[in-house]
């Protein structure tokens, strides 16, 4: 089965959050949740259980039972935010095998991802961590890092490393057996954010001898934190489908209205005397006249995006 977190509000990126939960915000023609579950599907996963919190029943509304994705889509409610280990932990009693574990707030672009199902069907493999060489230290410093041992176990993960010893950096996706939950149970809230870190419980299930391997089945993993994450993802989606732009088919572009390279979603209306260049209009806004670059558009407001 397929678990997908989505609980959290997104406070680095509002005002967006305050009206839509984070993993719903759009990328191109459908919501970062619906990116996921496609990936999700394409493993033959079938049953995914969605952890909601913040805004939950707009993602109930929005992604309903799952018939429209080809799945079955049930929903898990943490009623407060302790961190993903807490959240994992809420779905002990509707987990009954191994799950596939997707943070809902970042896109993943993967290759061979249907080799982690495989890993865990092997002797003495109890959980897998989705990692990628990443050669660039602050990124690490961002994530965290798994270290290995000659057999290719995993015997230390660590939380947002200050001095990286590890190239091999963790992308928010793992595969757990359920014995994982006995781990969570037993994890401790951090001293620095009072949470509940998945990275302490996995280093609690390492400990208590179960086996944990990585696979390198991560491209790419993007991050949607802030307004200038939601612009790029955006427009690495244009690139990846080869698009120079993206206008929904509901939309209005007005004549003398300018559009380079820009997404306008559905239900979107971009007025005559509008320029928009490397620019997002959200679904069912306006977007105000004037020039504009780098912005995410919404009826009356541009918010820049600029690095």
């Amino acid at each position: 089965m397929g678990v997908i977190l989505a609980a959290g509000k997104g406070t680095r990126i509002r005002p967006f959050s305050e009206t839509t939960p984070k993993p719903l915000l759009p990328v191109l023609d459908r919501p970062l949740l619906a990116w996921q579950i496609e990936q999700l599907k394409t493993l033959g996963v079938r049953r995914i259980v969605i952890v909601i919190g913040h805004l939950g029943h707009k993602i109930v509304s929005e992604l309903g039972d799952g018939s429209r994705f080809g799945v079955q889509l049930t929903y898990v409610e943490q009623d407060e935010m302790l961190g993903i280990a807490h959240a994992v932990g809420q779905l002990e009693p509707h987990v009954d095998g191994p799950f596939l574990l997707f943070l809902g707030d970042i896109f993943f672009e993967t290759v061979q991802l249907h080799t982690m199902l495989e890993r865990i069907s092997e002797p003495g493999v109890d959980g897998v961590l989705a990692v990628m060489r990443e050669p660039n230290p602050d990124l690490i410093r961002r994530n965290f890092t798994v270290h290995t041992d000659e057999t290719g176990f995993v015997r230390r993960v660590v939380e947002k490393p200050r001095h990286p010893k590890s190239d091999l950096k963790g992308c928010g996706l793992y595969l757990f057996d359920p014995t994982i939950f006995d781990s969570i149970r037993r994890t401790p809230r951090t001293a620095l954010r009072d949470e509940y870190e998945l990275t302490d419980a996995i280093q609690i299930f390492i400990q208590d001898g179960y086996g944990v391997v990585p696979a390198e089945v991560i491209e790419r993993d993007l991050n949607l934190s802030t307004p200038a994450d939601l612009l790029y993802l955006n427009m690495h989606a244009l690139n990846l489908s080869d698009r120079d732009q993206y206008i929904a088919p509901d939309a209005v572009v007005e004549d003398g209205a300018e559009v380079q390279r820009s997404v306008v979603m559905a239900g979107a209306h971009v007025p005559a005397g509008a320029r928009l260049e490397e620019c997002v209009v959200l679904p069912g806004e306006r977007a105000p006249v004037g020039t504009h670059r780098r912005c995410i558009l919404s009826t009356g407001r541009s918010t820049p995006c600029d690095e």
